[in-house]
């Protein structure tokens, strides 16, 4: 199994530092995680780990390079659900990962509707927030499939996070060979979804995995907190069936990239343990 990281294992310092942290646990593989369009203060003044979307490939590649490590994917988390605007991560964006992605040689871009932040987006009935995702998609999906980018849907949203939404889009969206699906497992279990059924359902269409375990006073947000970023206990502790979800994987076929989202240092070497100890039964 490739295991990797999210490359943001360590706040208030720059994204080299994220790929040497990588690199001294011994992980091999890292999602391009935070970016952003142009320029930004605090990634010249070196207190943010982000790439810009505008960024020459290579400034990229030299630096995962330097520590040895290979890029899995490039994240796109967006607002598919608030209204367009110049101040929100969507299309454009999305667009622009796909493009980087394609230059670094990198397969895969991840993305997922997220929690709207407006009034509009709260208001919006199940049909307008597909069509709301459906339509901000529509083109990063011509573009993915153009460069022979897979563009893959997380559990991270009132949709996506269950069986029955992420179907919906995936149908609305069609485009099957281009358009796949990033389990999170924390993230389906906390929405209230099964990360299991979801293996059952999607099958080869789950092209990665970001690995997550919740603990059990998160039993309570269950249903109603869609997502979050980092666990912050060690796989296997938690509550989420992990050992379900790889034993549904396995059976599937799956092999694609995997990455750990779980914060600390001895929590990712414990997690990394359980992994391969899991894969291997």
């Amino acid at each position: 199994m490739q295991i990797g990281c999210f490359a943001l294992m360590q706040p208030f310092s720059t994204m080299r530092q994220q790929f040497k942290c990588i690199r001294e646990l011994g992980i091999d593989y890292a999602d391009l995680t935070d970016n952003h369009n142009g320029g930004m203060l605090g990634v010249e003044y070196g207190f943010t780990a982000s790439f810009s979307l505008d960024s020459h490939p290579t400034t990229i590649l030299d630096m995962v390079k330097e520590f040895d490590i290979t890029l899995t994917s490039v994240c796109a988390h967006a607002n598919l659900l608030d209204p367009a605007s110049p101040a929100r991560y969507g299309t454009m964006e999305i667009i622009k990962a796909i493009k980087l992605a394609h230059f670094l040689g990198v397969r895969q871009v991840i993305t997922t509707e997220g929690d709207p932040k407006t009034e509009f987006g709260h208001k919006l009935t199940a049909d307008e927030q597909l069509f709301s995702i459906r339509e901000k998609l529509n083109e990063p999906v011509l573009w993915a499939e153009r460069l022979g980018v897979d563009l893959l849907l997380e559990p991270h949203g009132v949709l996506t996070d269950s069986v029955a939404g992420m179907t919906r889009i995936l149908d609305a969206l069609g485009h099957e060979k281009t358009v796949g699906v990033n389990l999170d497992t924390g993230n389906s279990w906390l929405g209230g979804g099964d990360p299991v059924e979801f293996v059952k359902k999607f099958g080869k269409r789950i092209k990665h995995v970001h690995w997550k375990d919740m603990p059990k006073e998160m039993e309570s947000k269950r249903g109603t907190m869609f997502g979050c970023g980092m666990a912050v206990i060690p796989l296997g502790t938690g509550v989420v069936d992990l050992k379900g979800v790889i034993k549904a994987l396995k059976k599937a076929g799956f092999d694609g990239p995997t990455t750990l989202e779980v914060a600390g240092p001895d929590n990712v070497k414990a997690s990394v343990q359980f992994l391969n100890k899991a894969w291997r039964t």
